[in-house]
């Protein structure tokens, strides 16, 4: 009797102490998600009373409670699948802003400014870096990754009733949409980096052949099966909502499976619904979840901020920074006198466009995971980026027309 006893006992026992370690690791998980969230809402507060770009904020409450500082938030599985996430949404709804027609539009004028300023700040990038002594792809990827502006404060900080619908709205956002397809293609040749020049080229050209392959499913499949879905179920909110995030995560696994990315399978994928109407109601609808993961991102990038390894590289940073919040202005300016362009708007565009990017944040990332970076290079780029987020958000809510200007005069909504 006891012998019979002693199994289910044993078995109760063990299932008893799993439902105890599975209760825990939830318990974590819901106690982080409070106190980023919390932490976020009374660090934004005080970042919109300064006139701050939030991301701001969240990058520094990650400095503050993640592992590197009061590590009240330290799993760094939990960070990284997170922050996985968050850019994946992100790159989705940037493809959904992308429709091909938009494409052809910004072919001209603006792409030649684009790829001229492109080589000046990858010059900046990879020389600061290379006198500093870092290997050669630590030199590269700084270069490519201090290229691009900030899509998400060039457009927060254009007030939409004022400058949205005119002349300088238009050059800033199709230089932006321009800088983003360059970074999607940068992320294509990180991602097909290998331990030798031949696996590099053997990865390369998989990525090359995986990608139109992609693409060419993703509008066909668009075409002849989502689309007529969505036509016949539309009255279904919550339907459009599922089939634009099943699509969102099915393209992006299907992506990483054949060798490319989750972060290229997002950005077809919302490109390939870009080409119908709905993609604007999509976007519009997942801004909230978009923003959810945004928070998580940044949050996840000031958590792998270590300040004793920022110190150490304390004069690359600052130097990095000074020259890109300088030369961005400039060469913009200048570019746009070349083509064209009178000097006022010139300016106020390089004035807007005068900072590192969240792709830049991506791009270390991306680096950093395929051991082509070292944490003291991928510090020296997200430490720049940050600091030119601030400086260049204060040079043009003093300056110019946005939603938080600091004069009444310049406040537009």
């Amino acid at each position: 009797m006891e012998n019979r006893l002693q199994l289910p006992l044993t078995e109760f026992c063990r299932c008893h102490q799993l439902l105890q370690e599975n209760c825990t690791i939830d318990a974590g998980i819901i106690q982080s998600f409070f106190l980023i969230f919390t932490g976020a809402a009374v660090l934004a507060s005080a970042a919109l009373y300064t006139r701050q770009p939030l991301l701001v904020a969240y990058i520094v409450l990650g400095c503050l409670i993640g592992p590197h500082g009061l590590a009240l938030v330290a799993d760094p599985e939990l960070l990284s699948e997170v922050a996985e996430i968050g850019i994946i949404f992100l790159l989705f709804l940037v493809g959904l802003d992308l429709p091909p027609a938009k494409l052809k539009n910004m072919a001209g004028a603006g792409f030649l400014t684009a790829l001229l300023t492109t080589g000046v700040f990858f010059g900046i990038g990879f020389g600061l870096m290379w006198s500093f002594g870092f290997t050669l792809s630590e030199a590269i990827i700084t270069g490519v990754a201090v290229c691009f502006s900030s899509t998400i404060i060039g457009v927060k900080l254009l007030p939409t009733t004022v400058l949205h619908h005119r002349h300088v709205g238009e050059i800033v956002i199709a230089l932006l949409l321009i800088q983003d397809l360059l970074a999607i293609f940068a992320l294509v040749l990180i991602t097909g980096y290998g331990e030798s020049v031949s696996d590099t080229l053997s990865n390369l050209g998989t990525a090359m052949l995986a990608l139109p392959i992609i693409a060419g499913t993703a509008f066909l499949s668009v075409r002849y099966l989502l689309l007529p879905l969505i036509a016949r179920f539309d009255a279904f909110h919550e339907f459009i909502f599922l089939i634009a995030i099943g699509w969102c995560l099915g393209l992006a696994s299907a992506a990483e499976a054949v060798g490319l990315s989750f972060e290229i399978g997002a950005f077809i994928a919302g490109v390939s619904l870009a080409t119908s109407p709905i993609s604007q109601y999509i976007a519009e609808h997942l801004k909230p979840l978009r923003d959810f993961f945004l928070v998580m991102f940044f949050f996840s990038v000031g958590a792998e901020l270590n300040a004793s390894l920022l110190l150490h590289v304390f004069f690359p940073t600052i130097l990095l920074a000074m020259a890109l919040i300088a030369a961005k202005p400039v060469a913009f300016a200048l570019a746009l006198k070349w083509q064209g362009e009178n000097s006022s708007t010139s300016w106020e565009i390089g004035y807007r466009l005068g900072q590192a990017s969240e792709f830049s944040l991506l791009l270390s990332y991306v680096a950093s995971t395929a051991m082509l970076l070292g944490p003291e290079a991928a510090h020296v780029i997200q430490g720049a980026t940050v600091i030119t987020l601030i400086i260049s958000s204060y040079i043009v809510i003093f300056r110019y027309p946005s939603p938080i200007a600091i004069s009444e005069k310049l406040r537009r909504d």
